[in-house]
C-alpha cells in the first residue's frame, strides 16, 4: 500500500500549504482536481486565473519530485469522481487536507472520505494570521464582536506597526480619517494617479494560453472575455505584483482609497486579494512587507496602516465570522428583501452612471475596490431591496478575488445588513450626495444628484429616504439610524407620498435578470 493522499483544493496554492508540509515526496501523492461548477455563471477572467494558477502550482510541485495526480477540466466534471478514480489506481492509506476555506469544499472532502472509507485527517489552514479554532475559540457566546478589537489583538500579537513600548506606533491605532480624501482634494492635489493600469493583460505562457482556449470552449456564455485575464497566475508573478504595488501605489493608498473615479478605476489598490485568497501570497509577508516599506520612509504610516487593516484586519475578521455563523448564515435576509437582481447587473445597461461605469468595469476586468462594492453596489441592492441570496451570487460570479468566505460577511453582514446587524450597527445606506462627493461619476450623468424628486431626480436620492420609510420600525430604535428615521417622520405627508411613489415607479421597471446558465 503507497503512502497518504495530499488533496490540495484549487484556492490553496500555497507551499506552506500544511497538507503538504505534514507529508512526504517519496511515498504520498498530491491530488488536485479541477472542479469547477458547470452549472454557475461566472466570470471567464476568474475561471482561466483559478485554472492556470492551479496548473502553474501543479507544475512546480512536480519540478519539486512530487507525484501528482492532476484532473483537469476535460477528464472531469467534480471532486468525487476524480477522487474514485485516485484510490483505485493509487490505494493510498489515508487523506490529509488543510483546513477548507468554505463550508462547500469541506462538505466536500468529508464525502469523498466517507464514499472511499479512508481516514480524514485535517491540519490548520496556512492561509490566514489568525487560527481558525483560535478565533472560534474566543468568539464563543459574544453577542457582538468588533472588528477594530481583533485587528488590535493582532497586531499586538504579532508585533506590527508597534513602537518600542509596544504602543501603536504614531500614537493610534487607526488612520481612518486621514484616508478618506474627497474629488475635490483630489483635484487640489493636482490628480495623482498611477502611470500604468494595473489591470493591464500580462504576457501569458503555453499554460495560461491553454486555459483560455478551454475556458472558451467549455463555458462559451461565461461573463467577460478570457484573453483578458489580467492576474498573476503563480507565485513568482504574485510577489512581483505585491512589489509594484508597494513601490508605485502604496504611498498614496491611503489619501485616496475611498476615491472612485471613472477613467482611472484601479487606483492605488493593491489588486494583490485575488492571488492572496489562492494561496499564492501569505497574509503575513503582505503585512510584514508593507510594515518594512513605512520603517524605510517608503510609505506614510497613515497608508500603510490602512493596507495592513485590510488585511490582518478586515479579511481575518470576515473570515472569523463566516466559520463562526455557520452555513445557516448563507440565508440571512433580515430585512425580508425579495425584488429579483435587475438585468443591468449583467449588461451595465442603465442611465445610472455610477452603476453602469461600476459595473462595466466589473464585466471588463472582474475587478472593482472595496467602496465601489460597498457605497454603489451594495449600496443600491440595499436601497432597492434585491434579494441578498441573488445578490451574494453575482459577487460571488463576478469577481476574481470572490470566495465564499470572503462574501458571505461583506455583502450579507456589510453590503446588504441582511444578518440584521451582527457585522454592523448601521446599514451602509448613502444617498447621491455620498457618490458625488468621492467620485466624478455624476458628471455627464442623466441624473441631479442634487435632485432628491421629480424630472431627473437621481434615484439614489428617494430610494434613500423609502429605504427608511419601509424599515422605520426596525431603525428608529438604533442610536446610529434613529435620526434618519426622525428626519422621514417630520417630512410633509405630500412630500413622502411623492417619494414612496417615484421610488415604487422606478422599482416596478426593473427588468430582472435572467436565470441564464453556462453550457458544458
Amino acid at each position: 500500500m503507497a503512502g497518504k493522499t495530499l488533496l490540495v483544493l484549487g484556492d490553496q496554492l500555497s507551499h506552506w500549504n500544511s497538507a503538504l508540509r505534514a507529508g512526504d515526496r517519496d511515498s504520498d501523492v498530491v491530488l488536485m482536481v479541477e472542479c469547477p461548477d458547470f452549472d454557475a455563471k461566472h466570470h471567464k477572467i476568474v475561471r482561466v486565473f483559478q485554472i492556470s494558477a492551479m496548473r502553474h502550482f501543479a507544475e512546480e510541485l512536480r519540478n519539486k519530485e512530487w507525484t501528482v495526480d492532476y484532473h483537469a477540466l476535460s477528464e472531469t466534471t467534480d471532486l468525487a469522481s476524480a477522487a474514485r478514480k485516485h484510490f483505485e489506481r493509487f490505494q493510498t492509506s489515508s487523506l490529509l487536507v488543510m483546513e477548507p476555506n468554505n463550508f462547500s469544499d469541506q462538505h466536500r472532502v468529508e464525502r469523498v472520505a466517507g464514499e472511499n472509507a479512508i481516514p480524514l485527517e485535517v491540519l490548520p489552514t496556512c492561509q490566514f494570521v489568525v487560527p481558525r479554532a483560535e478565533f472560534l475559540r474566543e468568539a464563543h457566546g459574544k453577542k457582538r464582536l468588533l472588528m477594530e478589537q481583533h485587528y488590535r489583538k493582532a497586531r499586538q500579537k504579532y508585533g506590527i506597526l508597534l513602537d518600542h513600548d509596544g504602543e501603536p506606533e504614531g500614537g493610534a491605532w487607526n488612520f481612518d480619517a486621514e484616508n478618506r480624501k474627497t474629488v475635490s482634494d483630489w483635484k487640489k492635489d493636482g490628480a495623482p494617479r498611477p502611470g500604468v493600469s494595473a489591470t493591464k493583460t500580462r504576457l501569458r505562457d503555453e499554460i495560461t494560453e491553454k486555459v483560455i482556449s478551454e475556458v472558451d470552449r467549455f463555458f462559451p456564455s461565461g461573463i467577460g472575455r478570457a484573453e483578458d485575464c489580467w492576474l498573476p497566475v503563480n507565485r513568482a508573478e504574485a510577489l512581483q505584483s505585491l512589489s509594484t504595488f508597494l513601490r508605485e501605489r502604496l504611498p498614496c493608498f491611503g489619501d485616496y482609497q475611498d476615491l472612485m473615479l471613472q477613467d482611472s478605476p484601479t487606483l492605488f489598490h493593491s489588486l494583490i486579494s485575488g492571488p492572496l485568497n489562492l494561496g499564492l501570497l501569505n497574509p503575513l509577508e503582505c503585512v510584514e512587507a508593507a510594515e518594512k516599506a513605512y520603517r524605510q520612509g517608503e510609505a506614510p504610516l497613515a497608508a500603510v496602516e490602512g493596507f495592513i487593516r485590510q488585511i490582518l484586519g478586515w479579511r481575518e475578521f470576515v473570515n472569523g465570522v463566516y466559520w463562526l455563523k455557520g452555513p445557516q448564515y448563507l440565508s440571512s435576509n433580515a430585512l425580508n428583501a425579495s425584488r429579483p437582481l435587475p438585468d443591468f447587473f449583467y449588461t451595465a445597461k442603465t442611465d445610472m452612471r455610477c452603476l453602469s461605469l461600476t459595473i462595466s468595469e466589473a464585466i471588463d476586468t472582474s475587478y472593482n475596490h472595496h467602496i465601489q462594492r460597498l457605497m454603489i453596489l451594495g449600496n443600491f441592492l440595499l436601497l432597492a431591496g434585491i434579494d441578498p441570496q441573488e445578490s451574494h451570487a453575482w459577487f460571488l460570479e463576478m469577481y476574481m478575488d470572490a470566495h465564499e468566505w470572503v462574501m458571505a460577511a461583506n455583502v450579507l453582514g456589510m453590503a446588504l445588513h441582511a444578518d440584521g446587524g451582527f457585522m454592523a450597527t448601521k446599514p451602509y445606506a448613502g444617498s447621491a450626495a455620498y457618490i458625488s462627493k468621492m467620485s466624478n461619476y455624476c458628471t455627464g450623468c442623466h441624473f441631479d444628484p442634487k435632485k432628491k424628486t421629480g424630472p431627473g431626480a437621481c434615484p439614489y436620492n428617494f430610494l434613500y429616504w423609502d429605504f427608511y420609510d419601509r424599515h422605520a420600525k426596525r431603525f428608529a430604535s438604533n442610536p446610529r439610524t434613529s435620526m434618519m428615521v426622525s428626519s422621514w417622520n417630520k417630512r410633509a405627508e405630500s412630500e413622502k407620498a411623492v417619494i414612496r411613489s417615484e421610488a415604487k415607479d422606478f422599482l416596478e421597471n426593473l427588468r430582472p435578470a435572467a436565470k441564464a446558465k453556462d453550457q458544458r
